[in-house]
C-alpha cells in the first residue's frame, strides 16, 4: 500500500514537471514565431547598433551639441568610439560615419537606401518641390536640368557679368569703412545667383526678390511657429510674396516665348518623356531651393579665403603675382578677364580647395534609412538619421598631414577618392559647384589686384548660423590700392 501511494506521488511529480517543461516550450516557441512574423528582418536580432550614447530620453544629447563647438563633439565621439557611432540630437535618432569608405556607401554605392530629410518646417519655405526632397525619375530630372544649366558650358558665358558684379560690390566696400564681409559676401552671391537664374533681371525684380527671399531666410533656422509676428510665420507670408513675384516672372518669359539659356530657360523649355512641362510652382520650388543652396555657402566660403589670406602673408603674396601677370598680360585700357585665365590661376584654385577643407563649411549632411540597412556588421535601423561627418573626414591626419595647419600645397596632388567633399557627392551632391568656384577666382582677382583690406577686432572665434563663420561675420577695412 505505501508502495502504491510512493509510485503515485512519484508519477504526479514527473507529470507536473512535464507539464510546467511543455509550457514553457510552447511559450518559447510562441513567442519565436509571433516575432518572426512581425519582424520579417530577423538580423535586427542578430545585429547590434553601433557604440555611442544616446544621451537623455527625448532631448538626447542635443545640449552637449549646442554647449560647444560641435567639431569638438562630433571629434570627441569619434575619438571614443570610432568611425560609426550613434547618438541622439535634434529628438532624432542618429548613426554617425565619420570614414571616405562610409561616406561612399551612404551617398553612392547604396544611396537609394538613404533618402535627403528635412524638417518639414523647412520644406515649407523651400518648397516641396524642390529638388532637394525628391528621389527617383523627378529628382534625376531636375538635377539634370539644373547641373545642365550651371555646367561650365552653361557659365562660361558669365564671366563678365559676374566680374562687373564683384567690381561694384568691392567699389561698395573702399574708403575704410568697417562692413560686414560675411553679409557683403551675401550680397554678391545673391546677384550672382539671380543673374545664374534670370540672367539680367529687371531691377524691381531683382529688389523685390531679395526683400521677400531676406525675410524667408531669416525665418529659414528659426523655431517653426505659426504665432503672428514671429521670425517664421513672416517667413510663410514672404514666401506666398516670392511665389507670385515669380509667377509674373515666368508669365513674363512664357509671353516672350524666347529660348534664353538660364537656369529660368532651361525649367520653362523641360518637357518630359511624355511631353509635359513642368509646373509653375514646381519652377518656383526649384529657383527658391537654388537661391538657398547658393547664397549663405558661397558666401562663407569667400569670407574664409579672405581671412586665409590675410592671416598668411607668403601666401597672399603668390596670389598677388599670379593675378597681377594676368591683369598685366590683358590688352591696355582693357583689364577684363576670360573663361580660358580663369582656368589659369593653380595658386588661387589650390587656396581655394584648402580653405573648403579647413573651413568645412557643410560639417555634415542628413539622410534618413528608407530600410534596415547593415554596415561593417552594425544595424542602422529604418528611420534612423545617417551623417557622414565631412568635416571629420577632411580632418582626419590619415588623409591630411597636420590637418590644422593651413596649407594650399597638399592639393598638388589630388586627395583620395571621397577623402575632400566640400560640395557632397553623390546624385545629392551640389550641382552649382562650377558656379560657386567661378564666383571666388573672380572676387579673388579682384580683390588681390586692386584693394588692400585689414581685419577688425577678434580674429580668432567662430561662429554657427547655421554654418560654421569667422566670428560676427569677420569685420573689415577696404581701401582702393590706388588710394592707400
Amino acid at each position: 500500500m505505501e508502495r502504491s501511494i510512493s509510485m503515485s506521488v512519484s508519477e504526479k511529480l514527473v507529470l507536473i514537471a512535464c507539464s510546467f517543461v511543455s509550457f514553457f516550450l510552447g511559450l518559447l516557441l510562441f513567442i519565436f514565431f509571433r516575432r518572426n512574423k512581425a519582424d520579417p528582418a530577423p538580423h535586427r536580432r542578430v545585429l547590434k547598433l553601433p557604440p555611442g550614447s544616446m544621451g537623455w530620453p527625448y532631448i538626447g544629447e542635443t545640449l552637449q551639441l549646442y554647449s560647444q563647438d560641435p567639431n569638438l563633439f562630433f571629434a570627441a565621439k569619434q575619438r571614443r568610439y570610432g568611425e560609426i557611432f550613434k547618438t541622439h540630437i535634434l529628438g532624432c535618432s542618429c548613426v554617425m560615419l565619420a570614414s571616405p569608405e562610409a561616406a561612399r556607401f551612404v551617398l553612392v554605392t547604396q544611396a537609394h537606401l538613404f533618402k535627403p530629410t528635412f524638417p518639414k518646417s523647412k520644406e515649407r519655405l523651400v518648397g516641396p518641390s524642390g529638388l532637394f526632397f525628391h528621389q527617383g525619375d523627378y529628382h534625376i530630372r531636375l538635377r539634370k536640368l539644373i547641373q545642365g544649366s550651371l555646367s561650365p558650358e552653361a557659365i562660361r558665358n558669365l564671366v563678365s557679368d559676374i566680374e562687373a558684379i564683384a567690381v561694384s560690390a568691392l567699389n561698395s566696400w573702399s574708403g575704410g569703412h568697417v562692413i560686414n564681409t560675411f553679409q557683403e559676401m551675401k550680397k554678391f552671391s545673391f546677384e550672382v545667383g539671380i543673374l545664374a537664374i534670370f540672367g539680367h533681371l529687371e531691377a524691381h525684380y531683382r529688389e523685390e526678390l531679395k526683400q521677400n527671399y531676406g525675410i524667408v531666410e531669416k525665418g529659414y533656422n528659426s523655431f517653426p511657429t505659426n504665432i503672428a509676428g514671429t521670425p517664421y510665420k513672416k517667413a510663410l507670408s514672404a514666401r506666398k510674396r516670392l511665389s507670385e513675384i515669380l509667377s509674373r516672372i515666368i508669365g513674363e518669359r512664357k509671353e516672350k516665348k524666347s529660348i534664353e539659356k538660364d537656369l529660368l530657360g532651361c525649367l520653362l523649355n523641360s518637357k518630359d518623356q511624355k511631353g509635359e512641362v513642368l509646373r509653375d510652382e514646381q519652377i518656383a520650388d526649384n529657383i527658391i531651393g537654388v537661391l538657398f543652396a547658393a547664397q549663405d555657402t558661397t558666401a562663407t566660403a569667400m569670407t574664409w579665403i579672405l581671412k586665409y589670406l590675410h592671416e598668411n602673408p607668403k601666401l597672399l603674396e603668390a596670389v598677388k603675382a599670379e593675378h597681377q601677370a594676368i591683369y598685366q598680360s590683358n590688352e591696355q585700357g582693357n583689364h577684363s578677364l576670360t573663361w580660358t585665365q580663369t582656368r589659369k590661376m593653380p595658386t588661387t584654385h589650390k587656396t581655394i580647395l584648402e580653405s573648403l577643407r579647413m573651413a568645412t563649411i557643410i560639417s555634415f549632411t542628413f539622410r534618413e534609412a528608407v530600410a534596415d540597412v547593415e554596415y561593417k556588421g552594425y544595424l542602422i535601423p529604418k528611420g534612423w538619421k545617417v551623417m557622414p561627418l565631412f568635416r571629420n573626414i577632411h580632418h582626419d591626419p590619415k588623409f591630411f598631414s597636420n590637418p590644422q595647419t593651413f596649407d594650399p600645397s597638399r592639393f598638388e596632388v589630388a586627395p583620395k577618392p571621397y577623402t575632400f567633399m566640400p560640395f557632397g557627392s553623390g546624385v545629392h551632391a551640389c550641382p552649382g559647384n562650377e558656379l560657386a568656384k567661378l564666383e571666388m577666382l573672380i572676387m579673388t582677382h579682384h580683390l588681390v589686384t586692386k584693394f588692400r583690406w585689414e581685419l577688425v577686432g577678434s580674429q580668432s572665434g567662430i561662429q554657427y548660423g547655421p554654418f560654421a563663420m569667422p566670428l560676427n561675420g569677420l569685420p573689415a577695412r577696404f581701401w582702393r590700392e590706388s588710394a592707400a
